[in-house]
């Protein structure tokens, strides 16, 4: 097997490559900087019939228990653009760039799209996965292609964006979870794209500003303060950002629910026959904004948040997220699901 680009250690601890801080231990962890390695590392011997994980920043995952697999981390880290016209460009980013720091290339180069997704945690790998979304904008919008290890397949292959079956906080990658491995993304951008301001905190932020004509980066400058200041740090506070999705629920539901709780949160989505709720809201209605269990909790400034106060396992932050599940069903007849995934 070729070992340039590639590091393989046994039985290591992942503490710190979860943004939850939890502790599990790996049976082997594989980190690849050339995925020209990937099909010999995948064919090696000592991973055969064992599950695999591929891990990016952790800052979407619960690990409840050690993994007694691979954990393959592809850490290739190059950022290019090919033209189109005047106006825009792809934009290449290999899987191991940190999704922010893509975001601040972006606006250095002069391109509009990714503003509002500014702050995101993890990396480009995995932001196809869960099709990333923030201040009302999804990875989707711009993304053009994937790059992918088909595993199925072996070989590499390329996902054009209608492939890849975007939804809410879901994709193909998601349905075919052992099936492929992204190696690269590849983003249509342009530095004229209209600017999206109309969610709620956005415009606001930039009149706190003093800016009156903003532009990408503005609106960037403003999405990375409304995050900070409603979102505990990963690194002060350890957390997987918002754990729960906001949930669709049909019109005769979210009709029944607003009619008892008429300040509820909700909005219209493009299928006319649900309405999205918002989970945060349903969580603090619940009694668990701020709430702790030992050392796991829900950060006290925004209830969407399972945090880590010290040293809970997975298996404690599990119980706590669904215990919430729980009391959300019972009062509001509504259920929520995660957005990490969960060893």
């Amino acid at each position: 097997m070729r070992t340039d680009g590639v590091r393989i250690e046994q039985n290591v601890d992942l503490r710190t490559l979860n943004t939850l801080r939890v502790s599990a231990r790996a049976r082997y962890l594989a980190q690849v900087r050339d995925v020209d390695a990937l099909p010999d590392v995948l064919a090696d011997d000592r991973f055969a019939g064992l599950p695999l994980l591929v891990l990016g920043e952790g800052s979407n995952v619960l690990l409840t228990r050690n993994f007694e697999g691979l954990v393959l981390r592809v850490l290739a880290q190059r950022i290019a653009e090919t033209p189109i016209d005047n106006e825009g460009a792809l934009v290449c980013a290999d899987a191991g760039v940190r999704w922010d720091d893509l975001v601040t290339w972006s606006l250095a180069h002069g391109y509009c799209g990714i503003e509002n997704l500014a702050l995101i945690p993890g990396l480009c790998g995995a932001a196809p996965i869960q099709n990333i979304g923030a201040y009302g904008v999804e990875l989707s919008d711009t993304l053009h292609e994937v790059d992918a290890f088909d595993r199925k397949l072996r070989q590499q292959v390329i996902l054009s964006r209608a492939d890849c079956r975007f939804g809410y906080r879901d994709s193909l990658f998601k349905h075919e979870p052992d099936r492929y491995i992204v190696t690269e993304i590849r983003l249509r951008l342009s530095r004229s794209a209209a600017l999206k301001m109309d969610y709620a905190g956005i415009g606001e932020e930039l009149a706190a500003l003093d800016i009156a004509a903003p532009n990408a980066a503005d609106v960037a400058t403003a999405v990375r303060r409304l995050r900070r200041r409603k979102l505990p740090q990963p690194s002060i506070l350890p957390n997987a950002g918002s754990f729960f999705k906001n949930p669709l629920v049909d019109i005769t539901r979210a009709e029944a629910l607003m009619a008892a709780y008429p300040a509820m949160p909700h909005w219209k989505t493009a299928d006319a026959e649900r309405i999205k709720l918002s989970a945060g809201w349903l969580i603090e209605q619940a009694g668990f904004k701020g709430f702790r269990d030992g050392d796991a909790g829900i950060a006290s400034g925004h209830a969407l948040v399972l945090v880590n106060h010290g040293n809970a396992t997975g298996a404690q932050l599990l119980a706590l997220a669904q215990q919430i599940q729980a009391k959300v069903q019972q009062q509001f007849g509504v259920s929520i699901e995660p957005e990490p995934v969960v060893i």
